[in-house]
């Protein structure tokens, strides 16, 4: 019943910075610190992204600096203390990249965040060409819809269309995003369904319902 949710598409960052398979440590870790970005795609040819450098990739050098990792660590953390050895990318990164479509809503993005324990997603489309980026901070992006806008589409995506004969008596306040619905309906079985539309509209905080049924006798 609500509009299109927002999707990957709406929010994600579309100008990249990336580094080939062939690029140094030194020359990711410049990117970087230049762009003020915390991990760069790698890509081969056209475009295609084949895995990802973090800052996590690059700090094992770090950590590995003054002492080498010692027998047990080295078995312990085998990807660690390869990459603590590496100069490349293609040595350093993250394969096969953790990826996702353009057309992914925003809360499949952050559950592939969540689950995989990751800060960002590169954007692909089917062929698995680089499109753009997203982070959590883009996903929050919807937070920070104006309240007259959340008003609105609370409005006319759900007060109008599940209450045609009772929505002028119907009030949706919104402050710093959440939702107050107040006022009548004839249809007091409708209301706990409301209250799960407002919630489910992108960029609300919260809903208090306190819709009523018709006034008695």
């Amino acid at each position: 019943m609500t509009s299109t949710p927002y999707t990957v598409n709406d929010v994600m960052t579309k100008t990249v910075v990336t580094v080939t398979a062939a690029a140094e440590f030194k020359e990711i870790a410049t990117a970087m610190e230049r762009w003020k970005v915390t991990a760069v795609p790698v890509i081969e040819g056209e475009g295609h992204v084949v895995g990802v450098v973090s800052e996590a990739d690059l700090l094992t050098k770090e950590e590995f600096h003054e002492h080498g990792p010692s027998l047990i660590e080295q078995m312990r953390r085998l990807g660690d203390t390869a990459k603590a050895g590496s100069v490349r990318a293609e040595q350093l990164m993250t394969t096969p990249a953790v990826t996702i479509r353009p057309d992914a809503t925003l809360p499949q993005a952050a559950r592939l965040m969540a689950d995989r324990h990751i800060k960002r997603l590169p954007v692909v489309d089917a062929d698995g060409t680089l499109l753009g980026i997203v982070s959590r901070a883009d996903l929050l992006k919807v937070f920070l819809r104006a309240d007259d806008d959340l008003a609105a589409e609370v409005r006319r995506e759900v007060v109008d269309r599940l209450f045609p004969l009772s929505h002028r008596d119907i009030t949706v306040d919104v402050t710093h995003g959440i939702v107050t619905l107040s006022g009548r309906t004839r249809d007091p079985h409708l209301i706990p369904v409301a209250t799960r539309l407002a919630r489910a509209v992108e960029g609300v905080v919260g809903v208090h319902c306190r819709l009523e049924g018709p006034a008695s006798a």
